[in-house]
């Protein structure tokens, strides 16, 4: 019987770095054919969760921000780091909250990806929440500067259109939001 599983045998690890935003490592692994890799890099993250999020109006709620590494100010959907022993849905919830101020409404769960499943060991949960509301004023966190936008659904879609939307795990649930709510 052939084995379908195709799963590697890792042979060691070794931690290079090991911050709250940062943990990388270098495995040797064995693969199903018997090869051998002597360091396959691996980046290990907290899972992400993200929410396109819709007021009762049907406009987007964006957060606006610089990002360092790209040297760019962009808008994006409210994403943010689900905390040890935090449920997906109640980390979205509470990072729209914080970032935007906007809660309530009703909220499902949308698709679930991963940024690279070759290298990074975690997944980002994406939400669809609609009807929200503003219910309070942005609670940021020290080393955050954000700012709140809100879109019609022409300006998300024209963002999406032009690359405007840079972060991948943002703009897949946007387009699977668009293709199925036409």
């Amino acid at each position: 019987m052939e084995n379908n599983d195709m799963k590697w045998k890792t042979l060691s690890q070794r931690y290079l770095i090991e911050k709250p935003w940062l943990t990388a490592r270098v495995d040797k692994v064995e693969l199903p054919t018997g090869a051998v890799i002597d360091e396959y890099y691996v980046l290990e993250y907290p899972d992400w969760v993200n929410t396109i999020a819709i007021t009762k109006e049907g406009k987007f709620v964006f957060v606006r921000q610089y990002r360092y590494a790209l040297g760019k100010t962009v808008n994006e959907l409210c994403a943010g780091v689900i905390e040890k022993g935090e449920e997906p849905m109640a980390a979205a919830r509470r990072e729209l909250m914080e970032e935007t101020g906007f809660g309530g409404g009703n909220w499902q769960e949308w698709m679930t990806i991963s940024a690279n499943p070759s290298t990074h060991t975690n997944l980002t949960h994406c939400f669809l929440a609609t009807d929200v509301e503003l219910l309070s004023e942005q609670h940021l966190d020290e080393g955050e500067d954000v700012q709140v936008r809100i879109f019609t659904r022409q300006e998300v879609e024209d963002m999406l259109q032009k690359g405007e939307v840079w972060q991948s795990l943002m703009a897949a649930p946007l387009w699977k939001y668009f293709a199925l709510n036409q």
